[in-house]
């Protein structure tokens, strides 16, 4: 595989149009996140955890992390963050002192009434306007990308979120 920089000068009008169109996906996803982070001081990964705890009721962190495809070390740290601003409760069971559940509380039901849709539900409405065909066309080309990019062994949340959306290895810190 030949790995050697081009110079720039050197490539195709068509080349330079796909390497912009790429840096443009990844600029609307991180303006995106940002904007998110403004308007409500949640990160995307915070708002997804938040949502799925409104959706499924008081869960434990194990499960909420397999629920939304982060790893459990990644979801311990947005949940320390989301207890410290009061928007969930942690609650140990007297049945089973290891057992602990996760759960909403008022100020994190408002949290999640107000906060606009994530970025990924405003993608996934117009794919699932296209027909079957341009679905199969996209997919096929973004697994070709990914290969290309050398991208295919990183583990992914299917979220369109930057930073906490990569499933943490083990040992990792994340």
């Amino acid at each position: 595989m030949n790995t050697q920089p081009v110079a720039q000068s050197s490539m195709s009008d068509a080349e330079e149009e796909v390497l912009k169109n790429l840096r443009r996906v990844i600029r609307a996803v991180d303006l995106y996140s940002r904007k998110l982070v403004n308007e409500t001081g949640l990160s995307g990964p915070q708002l997804i955890c938040l949502r799925q705890l409104a959706a499924a009721g008081p869960m434990q962190s194990g499960h909420l992390a397999a629920a939304v495809n982060l790893s459990a070390p990644t979801v311990c740290g947005i949940l320390d963050r989301l207890e410290s601003r009061g928007l969930i409760s942690r609650e140990r069971q007297l049945d089973d002192k290891r057992r602990v559940l996760v759960d909403l509380t008022p100020e994190g039901h408002r949290a999640v009434n107000d906060a606009p849709p994530i970025m990924h539900d405003s993608f996934l409405f117009k794919y699932r306007a296209l027909p079957a065909a341009q679905q199969g066309q996209i997919s096929q080309t973004l697994k070709r990308l990914v290969s290309m990019m050398s991208a295919d062994g990183l583990d992914a949340a299917p979220i369109l979120i930057p930073g906490d959306s990569v499933t943490a290895g083990p040992g990792s810190s994340r």
